[in-house]
């Protein structure tokens, strides 16, 4: 990051930071559509198996991983006040929290998973291969927790490029592995959708390896000694990561569990129609990425013009990546429409479930146009550190109005398991408009506040 003038110059310096952090998201996203798409490949008892295991994991992990996400402007702000002392610390200190919430997520997951799945009402094989698919990929849990942690340093550096090399020499690891043990190709055993968990958890671990050497070995990132000091734990540092992470971690978990919840309620419908809602969700899920990087990336610019005290190029950059978003929203829209048809036949041979994926998909248009308001607007407030009010406007927009107007719409109308989806949309859309008034307030109270020093 460096100061910037105009805004042709923050333009170019934010899709400069943009650009590598998309490509990152998605090639880690393209993890979890690999691994659906290739065990629909399989079957569809293993598309089912692996898309009710994703749902339950992807909040889990990317709820958690919020915590960590407070490393970004911590980081980015001390940067920005050139308290470059600071920075390994603090990144030390997420590291061993990291590894504190792994740890936590495999041992709770070891008592809570078979109960879990036994209340969805699944049957049998599809059940198997979704508990089979989730012990699998735990044995990455670690590693990737870890890489969360030390991503969020070298994203903070406007270094992300790094992470975006990482991630791409990752996918085709995961491909591979999901190859071979999916199909049991090059003599290894054919598992199934349950070799896309292990293939998973053995990319984590390269992903992880290839971050230390990188960090190492890079002279900008060698240069803070991150690993040259031992630091003990302290549990201050993780009080402050967690004040901040939390409110951040749970308000992306009540954003994401909400799909989980809805997999749940869905239970009760038939193989084919759970297959297509999960086949379609990870295909939108997929295009959140855009809107998500976007989020990425206005925490590291707006983080640190505040902590630079500069609010005019603070709000600036808040406007540009809204204005962004918005427009890729519109595209993600257009490009879902257009393509719903060959976007079902990647998930299934099966006409039915492919003609049930294209209706859904059709209602995932409405997702990409609240989220590409909503998301960005969260990014903007990290940066902020404004992370409380957000956290509670989830927790209202998803679990308050949004699930209930679901299971009304499946429950007590003709719309069925569509009902859910306008239910989703309506949260969705309740979170953006809460949010924006949020930024708003903040903005307005910032200027105040340094108008009177």
């Amino acid at each position: 990051m460096q100061p910037t003038k105009t805004i042709a110059e923050k333009l170019r310096l934010f899709i400069v930071i943009l650009t590598p952090i998309l490509i990152t998201q998605l090639s880690m996203y393209a993890m979890n559509f690999f691994d659906t798409m290739m065990s629909g490949q399989a079957g569809s008892f293993d598309l089912a198996g692996v898309a009710i295991g994703s749902s339950l994991w992807v909040p889990i992990y990317t709820g958690l991983s919020g915590i960590l996400l407070a490393l970004t402007p911590l980081i980015a702000q001390s940067i920005g006040a050139k308290q470059r002392e600071d920075v390994p610390f603090t990144l030390i200190q997420g590291v061993y929290l990291s590894i504190a919430v792994s740890a936590a997520i495999v041992i709770v997951g070891f008592f809570v998973l078979n109960p879990i799945l036994s209340l969805m009402s699944l049957e049998g094989e599809v059940e198997r291969i979704a508990r089979e698919y989730l012990i699998g990929l735990s044995f990455g849990i670690v590693p990737l927790f870890m890489y969360t942690a030390l991503r969020c340093f070298i994203d903070s550096l406007g270094q992300t490029r790094v992470s975006m090399v990482i991630t791409l020499l990752s996918l085709p690891v995961n491909v591979f592995f999901n190859y071979v043990l999916i199909f049991g190709a090059f003599g290894f055993p054919r598992l199934g959708g349950v070799g896309a968990g292990y293939a998973t958890a053995i990319t984590y671990w390269f992903i992880f390896f290839i971050t230390i050497y990188v960090l190492l070995r890079i002279p900008r990132f060698a240069t803070y000694h991150l690993f040259g000091t031992f630091y003990r734990v302290s549990f201050s540092k993780w009080k402050e990561i967690l004040r901040l992470g939390l409110p951040i971690g749970f308000t992306i978990f009540f954003e994401t569990s909400i799909f989980a919840a809805v997999t749940l309620l869905m239970s009760s419908f038939d193989t084919a129609t759970i297959a297509a809602h999960q086949a379609a969700i990870n295909f939108a899920s997929f295009l959140y990425m855009l809107p998500l990087s976007i989020a990425f990336t206005l925490t590291i610019t707006v983080g640190y013009e505040v902590g630079a005290h500069r609010i005019k190029d603070a709000k600036q950059y808040s406007y540009l990546g809204m204005g962004l978003a918005i427009a890729m929203g519109v595209f993600a829209g257009l490009v879902i429409y257009a393509l719903r048809g060959s976007v079902a036949v990647l998930y299934t041979n099966d006409p039915d479930v492919a003609w049930l994926i294209q209706q859904f998909l059709i209602y995932s248009i409405f997702f990409q146009l609240s989220d590409a308001i909503a998301t960005p607007i969260q990014g903007v407030l990290r940066g902020h550190k404004d992370v409380n009010i957000p956290f509670v406007m989830a927790l209202i927009s998803f679990w308050v109005i949004g699930l209930p107007t679901g299971f009304i719409l499946a429950n007590y109308t003709s719309l069925g398991a569509y009902g859910y989806w306008i239910g989703l949309i309506t949260g969705l859309a309740v979170c953006a408009l809460g949010l924006l008034w949020r930024l708003l307030n903040v903005q307005r109270r910032l200027e105040m506040n340094l108008g009177k020093q």
